[in-house]
């Protein structure tokens, strides 16, 4: 069963999901690609034996990471990669304006409308690509 087609938070509970942190999330889908033996971070070339282990370590540790360095050295092209890593789609409450899980919300809207509608909750699912946007702080 594709998972998207859940519509309720009750329908949510009684299938089992659970919700993960972002690094967990993160960490399992890292761990599945590699022993899928999948690409990790496509399009980076020359880094394989430097900074991709190192970030690999990182993400399995769940550390948080800072890429610093030179203009041209990937940083912006792998932070937009990490991402990829994330569950495809996750659910929220529908109508929430900031995405709030059906399990934690933490809007007055999202934690009102399970008050009132319990189980019966009307929830969506975004994608990994509607979770998270970039903010570069590069100096012009």
């Amino acid at each position: 069963m594709d998972i998207t087609n859940i519509k309720t938070l009750g329908e949510l509970k009684s299938s089992g999901y659970k919700v993960d942190s972002v690094k967990d999330e993160i960490r399992r889908n890292l761990i599945s690609k590699i022993k899928e033996k999948k690409p990790l971070f496509e399009g980076i070339i020359g880094y394989e034996n430097t900074v991709i282990p190192s970030i690999v370590n990182s993400l399995l540790a769940k550390h948080d990471l800072i890429l610093l360095g030179l203009r041209g050295q990937a940083k912006t092209k792998l932070a937009r990669l990490i991402p990829t890593l994330l569950d495809e789609y996750v659910p929220i409450v529908k109508g929430s304006e900031i995405n709030d899980s059906p399990f934690h919300p933490i809007s007055k809207f999202a934690t009102d409308i399970i008050a009132e509608k319990g189980d019966y909750t009307e929830i969506e699912w975004i994608s990994r690509d509607q979770r998270y946007s970039e903010k570069l702080a590069t100096p012009m």
